[in-house]
């Protein structure tokens, strides 16, 4: 499972809200929320995501490994 909660707090240290994206950077609010629900986003929203905070991928997402797909190994 991929989760954005990274994202949330990489956003609070470099003071950038929700609302900036939206006003600033022209993302969509589906965007958003897609983030906010854990739903697939693009690699070109990540790439995005990651100039704007000026970060690492690390800082913007987290892999949760599955535990039913670590029983089928």
């Amino acid at each position: 499972m991929i989760s954005y909660a990274p994202l949330w707090e990489t956003m609070k240290k470099r003071g950038i809200s929700t609302y900036a994206l939206i006003r600033d950077y022209r993302f969509s609010r589906g965007t958003l929320d897609s983030l906010k629900q854990g739903r697939n986003i693009s690699t070109q929203t990540l790439n995005d995501l990651c100039n704007i905070l000026e970060c690492r991928v690390e800082e913007v997402l987290v892999h949760i490994p599955d535990p039913k797909e670590q029983k089928m190994r």
